[in-house]
């Protein structure tokens, strides 16, 4: 007899239907192989879907995180995405995700019965310097960064690449295949700054995402990056705007709260629509 698997489909940093991130949650992924996940995965073919599974630690469920090509072990649509699909059921203001960077807790905001908004506190990432520009700025089709590159790393790694103005962000036609076997399995998010907007594009290709639509494990680092070379306050809330050239249009919220010491909290936040509901017989 095949077994069967229940998903659900979110469209995740958009309270408009059929734009976002699109990501599959798997509910209950009991007696799922790694291989069949990927499968799975693959098969939906979104930038990330996710397998929900029993809690190990102190969280209300744990949740695992792929690809089309591989597991992370954190990402931050996938978070926001899976909060959402499960607070209703199990009827949290605050949820605990279990993930391979630890455990994630995710604010749910409602109004009435349905959930309107979420905020999940990322795990604090580490940094460091990326010394190897030329090729990347060769790759990605620009002159240099306003900023310096530096990689950081909540569970999902990512480089940042600051340009002058929005209209050169939306501009880019990057050397995708360069660009992959450059960076590898890291993402990089190349952006542009007014005030607290932020417009954003990711690339990453050897992550199985050759652009993503909405990224919220690069949202909060972003904010740590701004914060850290004073382009914002400690503790302020910037808008990203991410996913048009993509025909995905989505909006993020980040903020970093720390200081020249270090980071003490690093919070994304958006909201997200419920779209399909299906499932799978193997």
């Amino acid at each position: 007899m095949p077994r069967t698997y229940r998903f659900v489909i979110v469209d995740v940093f958009t309270d408009t239907p059929f734009t976002g991130n699109q990501l599959g949650v798997f509910t209950n992924a009991t007696g799922l192989s790694d291989d069949e996940m990927l499968m799975l995965a693959r098969e939906l073919h979104f930038s990330e879907t996710t397998f929900v599974l029993p809690p190990e630690a102190d969280g209300d469920v744990r949740m695992r995180i792929f690809t089309p090509v591989r597991e992370l072990p954190f990402a931050g649509h996938p978070t926001l995405g899976t909060a959402f699909v499960l607070g209703g059921p199990l009827q949290k203001v605050i949820i605990k995700l279990e993930t391979a960077r630890g455990t994630v807790p995710v604010a749910l905001d409602r109004e009435g019965a349905e959930i309107v908004f979420g905020r999940m506190e990322q795990p604090i990432p580490t940094i460091e310097p990326y010394a190897d520009t030329a090729p990347l700025y060769a790759a990605l089709g620009v002159s240099g960064s306003l900023l310096p590159v530096e990689r950081y790393d909540n569970g999902t790694p990512h480089l940042y690449v600051m340009l002058e103005s929005e209209a050169e962000v939306a501009a880019l036609v990057p050397d995708i295949a360069a660009l992959g076997k450059l960076v590898g399995p890291t993402g990089v998010s190349v952006f542009a700054v007014d005030g607290t907007r932020v417009k954003a594009r990711m690339f990453g290709p050897e992550l199985g995402v050759v652009e993503d639509p909405a990224t919220g494990s690069a949202a909060g680092p972003l904010a740590v990056h701004l914060a850290r070379h004073r382009f914002i306050e400690w503790g302020e809330e910037i808008t990203i705007a991410q996913g048009a050239e993509v025909n995905r249009p989505s909006t993020l919220y980040a903020r970093a709260e720390g200081d020249a010491s270090g980071i003490t909290r690093v919070d994304v936040g958006g909201s997200a629509r419920v779209v399909a509901r299906g499932e799978f017989a193997l």
